[in-house]
């Protein structure tokens, strides 16, 4: 299925009762209809709350990792499960993606609905069903590539199982995962699991190994140093399974990592990789850059500590409607749990905007106390401004779990002009 023709397809959804916020009187108007419409977000029908991705900024964060990568000889494949949005994906790839990274079957099978032909799985696939339906895909479109994590001598053993019964006609490429540490997530803890594990790999018909990969933000205590000296056991364990030729015949190595927190240091460590008997493929998998955040990514995004190498924006905005004021120093809006991240950070409020008249002013003397289901807290200093009908736009913290909750979100242009609609797929 060809990608432009799936995201055609998007376009020509119709609008209902399934994506919250939109006008109640675009009912039964294609998706493409309503974007040429250019509503205006406060005044163009769409009910609160409602979440906003601002246009400016997310190009603006395309545009920046894509000459990072270019910058510092990486290949990017920015990890998808962020977004799970074809449409953003689509404006990765345009802007130099290499691949886009999964980490479940489902999310495979959506990059697959949308045509995308490159995938990096970052994770060990062990589901016999998944693979089966993998190795259909595999042999039916020999333009597909994908790479998948093995961590384990037991999941090569099952993914071979699942392979061979398939009659898997391809070999499914493999990079060894190499965990972060005793007490991290996934991955061999030693170097000595890993060589066994890529024996493991030589020995079935159905699996190639194709490099080393890992993800340095499971590191414990992670800092500067400690993330460094991981990052450079990954690459000294690619130069020790290349010495040994467990490479040989390839075009090219894959050495992966990157988290959203610790790319700059990918970029420092992987530029030390010595020549190898092939090209390294050296792939970025950093993906909360999309949207960024007003919240936990803010905080740790290496362009702090780069800022010469410019910033990320936050591009989401919540935005949710006072409707209650039942105390002076209290007030609710109606979004909560249902509506915003919260598993890192509470939303932080921005920008107060007068029902009365339209006029926006900063939100100094509010914040987010706590969130109900379909319920903001609020605490509101004293004598501050702030009536029932009021909105309240909110930053968010953590990208992946703001996307996750709305099934279409408006594009917004600065002057809150609604210019498309992104589609997600959780």
């Amino acid at each position: 299925m060809a990608a432009d023709s799936a995201l055609a397809r998007l376009a020509q959804d119709r609008v209902d009762h399934r994506f919250k916020a939109l006008p109640p009187d675009a009912e039964g108007a294609t998706v493409e209809a309503l974007a040429a419409e250019r509503r205006s977000l406060f005044d163009g029908g769409f009910t609160t709350p409602v979440l906003a991705l601002s246009a400016e900024a997310l190009e603006h964060n395309l545009a920046l990792m894509e000459r990072y990568s270019a910058r510092h000889g990486l290949v990017f494949a920015p990890h998808g499960k962020t977004s799970m949005a074809p449409q953003l994906f689509e404006r990765q790839l345009e802007h130099g993606a290499w691949g886009i990274t999964v980490a479940v079957p489902a999310q495979i099978r959506v990059c697959r609905a949308f045509g995308l032909k490159r995938l990096f799985l970052a994770n060990e696939l062990v589901d016999a069903a998944a693979l089966r339906w993998l190795a259909g895909e595999l042999d039916a479109d020999p333009d597909f590539e994908i790479i998948c994590y093995v961590d384990s001598p037991r999941g090569v053993e099952l993914m071979d199982q699942a392979l061979t019964a398939a009659g898997a006609a391809r070999r499914l490429d493999v990079v060894v995962e190499l965990g972060a540490g005793d007490g991290a997530r996934t991955g061999a803890r030693t170097e000595a699991e890993c060589a066994a594990i890529a024996d493991a790999v030589a020995a079935t018909t159905t699996l190639r190994l194709v490099g080393v990969a890992g993800y340095e933000g499971e590191v414990p205590a992670a800092d500067g140093e400690t993330v460094r000296a991981w990052l450079r056991r990954l690459t000294a364990l690619a130069v020790e399974f290349d010495k040994a030729g467990r490479f040989a015949g390839l075009d090219q190595i894959v050495v992966s990592a990157g988290g959203s927190a610790w790319f700059d240091a990918v970029a420092d460590v992987f530029a030390e990789l010595p020549e190898l008997s092939a090209p390294a493929l050296k792939v970025l998998r950093s993906g909360a850059y999309i949207s960024h955040d007003d919240g936990r990514y803010r905080a740790v995004t290496p362009f702090n500590r780069v800022p010469e190498e410019g910033a990320l924006h936050p591009a989401f905005r919540l935005w949710a409607q006072v409707v209650s004021r039942p105390e002076p120093g209290q007030a609710f809006v109606n979004a909560g749990k249902r509506d915003a991240a919260y598993d890192l950070d509470l939303p932080e409020p921005q920008v107060v905007r007068s029902a009365r008249d339209g006029a926006q002013r900063p939100a100094t003397g509010i914040e987010v106390a706590a969130l109900s289901d379909q319920h903001g807290w609020l605490r509101v200093a004293e004598g501050v401004e702030l009536e029932v009908g009021d909105w309240i736009g909110m930053g968010l913290s953590h990208p992946c779990t703001s996307f996750d909750k709305w099934q279409m979100i408006p594009l917004v242009e600065a002057d809150g002009t609604v210019v498309d609609y992104v589609r997600t797929f959780f």
